[in-house]
C-alpha cells in the first residue's frame, strides 16, 4: 500500500467517503527527520509581519524544518514569484500567506500539482475559486468576521455620544483580512441607528499611510468621532493625525482596531486608544505541529481556527509583556 493510499484510508475512517476523496486529491507528505520549508512572507513593513517571520524561524530547529523565507514586499506578483522558486527548488511544504485573494491562487494549484501540500497561514484565498481539503490542505488563522464584529459590539456599548460617526480604514484591498474585518464590523454597526460610517477608504495595513488617509478623510469629515482601523499601524497613524490636527484621541474621538501590538497596548494604557481585538502572528508552533499531524496521515480540518483575546484599559497593563 502506498503512502497516498494509507492517507486516504486514514481520512475514511474520520471522515467517510467525502473524506477519502478530499484527502486522495491532496499531495500527501511523508513523514521523516526533516523537511525543506517554504515560507512566502508577503511583507516585513509592520511588527505583525516580522514577528510571524521571526515565530517560523524560531521554530525551524525544534520542528526539523530546514526553512526557506522569502519577503514579497508588498508585491503579490513578486509573491508568485517566490512560490514558484520554491516550486523549483523542490521545498516539501509551503506555507503562505497569500498577499491577496485572487493573484495568488494560481501559485497554489502549480504547488499542489507539484506534489506539494500547502497550509494558508493568517489569509486565505477566494474560496469561490480555491478551497481548503482539496485545494490546499487547510488554512490557519483568525477568524476575520469575528475580529471586526467584536470590534462593533465594543463600539456600541461604550460610546457614550449621543451620534457615532465614523471613518474606517480598509486594508490592503483585496486581501481577505480586509475584506471580513469590514464585513464584520460593518454588519454588527448597522444594526445601531446611533452610528453611521462617514467614509471608509484603504490605507494598506501601513502606519505612515493610514496617517496620510486620516489627514485627508479629516478634512472631509471634521466630524468624526470614531476612528476603526483594521490593525493596529494605521490606527497609530491616525492617532497621529488626530493629534497633528489638534484632536484629542481617547476623548473626543474614540480610536479601535485589531492585531494586539505592544504599540496598542501602549495607546491603551495612555488612553489614546478603546480596544484592539488580537490577531495573533505567531503560527510556527501551530503550523509544526499541523504539518506533522498531517504527515501522520490525519485528516486535518478545512479551517485551524486560532482563539482571539481583546484587550481595553482593563487588561492592556498587564498583557504588554507577551506583546510584540
Amino acid at each position: 500500500m502506498n503512502r497516498r493510499t494509507l492517507l486516504g484510508a486514514t481520512a475514511f475512517a474520520v471522515l467517510g467517503w467525502a473524506g477519502l476523496a478530499t484527502a486522495q486529491d491532496l499531495p500527501p507528505l511523508e513523514q521523516k527527520d526533516s523537511y525543506t520549508v517554504g515560507f512566502a512572507q508577503s511583507e516585513s513593513n509592520n511588527p505583525w509581519r516580522i514577528a510571524e517571520t521571526k515565530s517560523f524561524q524560531d521554530t525551524a530547529a525544534q520542528c526539523g524544518w530546514n526553512l526557506i523565507v522569502t519577503d514579497a514586499g508588498g508585491s503579490a506578483a513578486k509573491q508568485v514569484a517566490d512560490v514558484d522558486s520554491m516550486i523549483a527548488q523542490g521545498i516539501d511544504v509551503l506555507f503562505l500567506p497569500p498577499r491577496e485573494e485572487s493573484p495568488l491562487i494560481p501559485a497554489v494549484m502549480r504547488a499542489k500539482a507539484a506534489g506539494i501540500p500547502v497550509f494558508l497561514v493568517d489569509r486565505s484565498v477566494d474560496p469561490n475559486v480555491a478551497q481548503a481539503g482539496r485545494d490546499y490542505v487547510a488554512f490557519l488563522g483568525s477568524d476575520f468576521v469575528d475580529q471586526g464584529r467584536r470590534v462593533a459590539e465594543y463600539v456600541i456599548q461604550n460610546f457614550q455620544g449621543e451620534e457615532g460617526k465614523i471613518i474606517e480604514l480598509e486594508g490592503t484591498t483585496g486581501s481577505s483580512p480586509a475584506n471580513d474585518r469590514k464585513r464584520g464590523f460593518d454588519e454588527a454597526i448597522a444594526a445601531d441607528s446611533k452610528f453611521q460610517i462617514l467614509e471608509s477608504r484603504s490605507g494598506d495595513f501601513a502606519r505612515d499611510e493610514g496617517r496620510r488617509v486620516m489627514e485627508t478623510l479629516l478634512q472631509a469629515h471634521p466630524d468624526v468621532n470614531i476612528v476603526y482601523a483594521h490593525n493596529d499601524e494605521m490606527a497609530i497613524g491616525a492617532i497621529q493625525a488626530l493629534e497633528a490636527a489638534g484632536r484629542k484621541p481617547g476623548e473626543d474621538v474614540m480610536v479601535v482596531s485589531i492585531d494586539g501590538t505592544r504599540d496598542a497596548l501602549q495607546a491603551i494604557i495612555d488612553g489614546k486608544m478603546a480596544v484592539t481585538v488580537e490577531s495573533s502572528p505567531f503560527f510556527g508552533p501551530l503550523s509544526c505541529e499541523t504539518m506533522k499531524r498531517y504527515a501522520a496521515g490525519e485528516a486535518i480540518e478545512p479551517w485551524v481556527k486560532v482563539e482571539d483575546r481583546i484587550f481595553t484599559a482593563e487588561n492592556a497593563q498587564e498583557s504588554i509583556a507577551g506583546a510584540y
